[in-house]
């Protein structure tokens, strides 16, 4: 076995694949005091991640919790519909929102009254939205990392030549020795990405979920083989374009769970901004342009790792441009529903212009009210538990 894995290691890391022409793993070997990237510095990111958790329990229940609780956000609980295997058994196999027909034959099956039947549904399906607070606690542990990451990354950056100039990047390529501080932004990159994977089963899942799932082991691929093959001053610059725009939405989707209409729009439309420039202008037009093309203007032998890495760049710019259209439709919407007061013109409608909503969103509790909220509804109330979500951002988005 020990064999096989050498050899593997010994086939992957093959220099044909990783290194351009007259370069080879021995220009890597630490001298003289300088440092070079190797695949066994990142392995700490594993157990690393588990701090991340750690942290992440932290923030959510020492700063989110309270944070909730002075915006007014309070615990809902939900009651647990009455136990009945046919109906249980209806709604795991068939569907979760059964037709008026089938409601009165599953009423009639059970012995129950069809208003019996459409509250035990309405409660299972509220089983399986997660609650206000726990949005919040993920919204405000992803906003806690993505603005400490961001300043973290300007403090690293802004001092070095190819923050400003792509140039730079690939002068004296690959020899270029690695920084302390390069070394801990990437571990803590993909601690924080590895510790997303962990907890996918258990955190709101949202309808651009596969996308999610895609991005997060694309990321962690293009970190990997980026910081092992020395592509760490760009690998650096990928990761500070992606950061610096996600804080704002986390923000905007707080203040969105408190009702807090003004502030989350505003929010909203620096995150649509920031996300415009990073990820559709300076990542494609300055970051990935450099990367498909010096490569090229410096050595005339491209190798494997030229493909895999601009491959994985194109498939990152491709999920952006996926999500850069969805937020550009929920702006639209916006400005000529909310802003201008006037309806879409025909050209731009798509069927549902009535409300703005986040066109990422998963199912939301307009048809399966708590019990509390129905009791909101029986007193009259507009307000409060009862009031309905900011329309530019609904409960789950990106």
């Amino acid at each position: 076995m020990a064999h096989i894995l050498k050899t593997l290691n010994s086939w992957f890391w093959w220099e044909n694949i990783w290194m351009p022409a007259n370069c080879s793993w021995a220009n890597f070997e630490d001298h003289d005091g300088l440092v070079f990237p190797k695949p066994q510095h990142l392995y700490a990111t594993i157990p690393l991640a588990f701090v991340m958790l750690i942290l992440r329990f932290f923030v959510e229940r020492c700063i989110a919790v309270p944070l909730a609780n002075a915006l007014g956000i309070k615990q809902v609980k939900r009651i647990l519909p009455q136990p009945n295997p046919t109906l249980e058994e209806y709604f795991k196999e068939c569907t979760k929102k059964p037709s008026q027909a089938e409601m009165r034959r599953l009423a009639k099956k059970c012995n129950w009254t069809v208003h019996l039947v459409e509250k035990w549904f309405r409660r299972r399906r509220n089983m399986e939205i997660p609650t206000v607070h726990k949005k919040l606690q993920e919204a405000c542990w992803r906003f806690v990392f993505y603005f400490l990451s961001s300043i973290g990354g300007l403090a690293i950056l802004y001092d070095k030549p190819w923050f400003h100039d792509i140039w730079y990047v690939w002068v004296d390529y690959p020899f270029h020795s690695l920084l302390p501080s390069q070394y801990w932004y990437y571990v803590a990159e993909m601690s924080f990405y590895w510790s997303l994977l962990f907890t996918l089963g258990m955190d709101t899942k949202r309808k651009d979920f596969k996308a999610h799932v895609i991005h997060h082991f694309a990321a962690l691929a293009l970190m990997f083989c980026s910081y092992s093959a020395n592509y760490v001053r760009l690998g650096t610059l990928v990761i500070i374009v992606h950061d610096c725009a996600d804080f704002w939405l986390e923000a905007a989707k707080i203040f969105n769970y408190a009702h807090w209409e003004t502030t989350c729009s505003v929010f909203f439309v620096i995150f649509s901004f920031m996300f415009f420039i990073t990820r559709l202008i300076l990542l494609p037009f300055w970051i990935i342009r450099a990367s498909l093309y010096y490569p090229i203007y410096y050595t005339t032998t491209i190798v494997i790792a030229y493909f895999f890495f601009n491959g994985q760049l194109l498939i990152l710019q491709g999920l952006h441009i996926y999500w850069g259209y969805l937020v550009f439709r929920i702006l639209r919407k916006f400005i000529f529903i909310q802003v201008l007061r006037i309806p879409l013109p025909a050209w731009a409608k798509t069927g549902d212009d009535e409300k703005v909503k986040d066109d990422r969103s998963d199912e939301e509790e307009e048809d399966s009210l708590s019990d509390m909220e129905e009791q909101c509804l029986k007193k009259g109330s507009k307000n409060g538990s009862c009031e309905a979500s900011h329309p530019l951002l609904n409960n789950n988005n990106y």
